[in-house]
């Protein structure tokens, strides 16, 4: 374990050996100095953990706290493996080319090794809540997996979500974009559970692709969708849902760091606690 401290935050590095994955999972906490009482503590998961070092994560919250911006919260980036598109998939259900196939023991990781070694590392054995966020396919790891342990989580974060997933060939002539989108068929025959809330980010350069050809790209109509059937199911648009497109914003590092601020504050400000939003 390496230990580095600011004044606000702490960021402490760790190597966890699954049994579940069959490797070395790394593993950056990001925890604040100044909590009041273990209580207050919130714990947000993120997947693709490497990328938070790229977008200087800890100085980003480094700022957030200077400027009293967040409550208390707990951070752990996890880093990906190269079986990245297996272990990120959705957990009960693979994609048409036999994708995420290891998601299901991603998810025995998370629940069963990763959380317990959090509880122990840091003498912390009850958060005031528990999120998950991630980046592309990331992001659809972390919704699938708060989407179905619902009882764990209050909140996700996805960014340039890969929300495409889908179990048949959009070239199959029977393709229905309607039907055949993993995650959305999930939501539409899902259980509503009115605690949960949801933030989106797309750029509009986060593709070029276009498969119905009605002059959006695939990633913001995908997103748009998601969140008309988690209307449809029952929450609220305004007030469990947050939804950015980022003006020229890519599907890279750069434009999740412009928008990860604004889910921090959306999801721990200050202000959210007080008004709800």
């Amino acid at each position: 374990m390496s230990n580095e401290r600011t004044a606000n935050i702490s960021v402490e590095n760790h190597v966890i050996l699954s049994e579940f994955l069959g490797r070395e999972v790394k593993v950056d906490f990001y925890l604040p100095t100044n909590v009041p009482h273990s209580t207050e503590l919130s714990l947000l998961l993120i997947n693709d953990g490497q990328d938070l070092i790229t977008m200087h994560f800890d100085e980003m919250l480094e700022e957030l706290y200077e400027n009293d911006a967040i409550r208390s919260l707990l951070c752990v980036g996890i880093h990906c493996s190269k079986d990245r598109k297996n272990e990120y998939g959705t957990a009960a259900v693979l994609d048409y080319k036999g994708r995420g196939a290891r998601a299901a023991l991603y998810n025995k990781f998370i629940f069963e090794e990763l959380m317990p070694f959090i509880r122990s590392s840091l003498l912390v054995y009850s958060f005031k809540e528990k999120s998950f966020a991630g980046f592309s396919l990331g992001g659809l790891c972390a919704l699938d997996m708060v989407w179905n342990y619902p009882r764990e989580f209050s909140k996700v974060g996805v960014f340039s979500g890969s929300l495409w997933w889908r179990d048949k060939d959009q070239d199959d002539p029977d393709f229905n974009e309607g039907l055949d989108r993993i995650m959305h068929r999930q939501v539409r025959e899902g259980n509503y559970a009115p605690w949960l809330r949801f933030f989106f980010e797309v750029g509009t350069l986060d593709e070029v692709a276009d498969r119905n050809n009605n002059g959006i790209i695939d990633s913001i109509d995908d997103t748009v969708a998601l969140i008309d059937e988690l209307v449809t199911k029952g929450y609220d648009r305004n007030t469990d849902i947050k939804f950015i497109e980022l003006k020229n914003g890519r599907h890279d590092v750069p434009t999740w760091a412009k928008a990860f601020p604004e889910f921090l504050k959306w999801g721990w400000g200050r202000e959210a606690a007080d008004t709800g939003y």
